[in-house]
């Protein structure tokens, strides 16, 4: 397998690339191969013994920032490390992109060069949701997509289903949808006819779940529209570190303080730890031809590694195929829907 891995994008590229792109093949057998400023990625190479086997440069040399217009930058930049990766990926050239870069450029990227996948109305960001002492969740749609329809959250939910199973090994993964209430008949247009067809499908769907519920784990697959969807990971985000601030400055405040904390401090770093996206991954962008990832922006290089390693089961279990084959069965149950009415 070849991983191509945009050495340019994050706040700490080349950095931290490189970093995570060493540890990540000490992990592993396949290839990674670095895009970007040939010059600099080789510099930071220098600095690390690897197997020069597993390891390469490609070189690109433009390179999108967070401050490009996405649409134009992907269309204008044709040497950068986001386009170059993402038509590698389109020719055969390599199997998975993973790039810190511009979420907006990738999901450009993602729809200009490589596709959607037929019969997938919208393309999602999915990305792991911390659960507090339990196993993470997968949140569908994280961002991508602040408006949506009906068929995009059925779509949102049969993609996470899939990822959840094949990617993450969660078997028949309970799927949830976002809402102000448990009943079948709350919520607003779009939840109620969303709901309606994630109820006639195959997934095991447990049916609405109110935000309270979501940090405890209630279901597998987190099932929302993409502006609620980051609402919702940017306040437990907001809120998980606000708490560990808290708890750090009480456990120093004083000498009692400070000794408890000593006894604790084990317990205290495996909560931190719970929450560290570091230790994830990245998120794919489901619904296009092609895997990609989408790190953090601020990725070290343990997020790096992680995402390295996470990311090659969604090319051996075949993810982009099964989520093609699975096409058939959305067109059926909208079909199914609107004959209804």
């Amino acid at each position: 397998m070849k991983i191509i891995l945009d050495g340019m994008g994050g706040d700490n590229a080349p950095a931290s690339v490189v970093e995570g792109a060493v540890l990540a093949s000490k992990e592993t057998d396949h290839q990674i191969f670095i895009i970007g400023q040939e010059e600099l990625i080789t510099e930071e190479l220098k600095k690390y013994k690897y197997d020069k086997n597993k390891i390469g440069v490609i070189g690109a040399s433009e390179v999108i920032s967070n401050d490009d217009a996405p649409v134009r930058a992907v269309r204008s930049k044709k040497d950068s490390s986001i386009v170059k990766g993402l038509n590698m990926v389109k020719n055969g050239e390599g199997d998975i992109f993973i790039s810190a870069g511009s979420t907006g450029a990738l999901l450009a990227g993602g729809l200009f060069i490589l596709g959607r996948i037929q019969g997938i109305d919208r393309p999602a960001l999915a990305t792991i949701y911390p659960i507090v002492g339990g196993i993470p969740s997968l949140l569908v749609d994280a961002g991508a997509n602040a408006d949506c329809k009906p068929n995009n959250l059925l779509e949102f939910g049969m993609m996470g289903n899939i990822y959840m199973e094949k990617v993450l090994g969660r078997k028949n993964p309970k799927v949830g949808l976002v809402n102000i209430g448990t009943e079948a008949a709350k919520g607003s247009t779009l939840t109620k006819a969303a709901y309606d067809l994630l109820e006639h499908s195959h997934m095991n769907f447990i049916g609405n779940v109110e935000a309270r519920e979501v940090p405890k784990g209630v279901c597998d697959v987190i099932v929302t529209d993409g502006f609620t969807g980051n609402v919702l990971l940017k306040l437990t985000e907001g809120l998980a570190w606000n708490i560990l601030q808290v708890i750090k400055k009480k456990f120093t405040d004083g000498v009692k303080a400070k000794f408890g904390a000593a006894l604790l401090i084990d317990k205290i770093k495996g909560l931190k730890q719970e929450f560290d996206y570091s230790e994830y991954g990245g998120a794919p962008i489901l619904g296009v031809k092609g895997p990609v990832v989408k790190m953090h922006g601020s990725s070290n290089a343990n997020a790096v590694k992680n995402t390295i390693l996470k990311g090659i089961p969604y090319v051996t279990e075949n993810v982009v195929e099964i989520i093609q084959n699975s096409v058939l069965e959305i067109e059926e149950i909208t079909l199914s829907e609107n004959e209804r009415f």
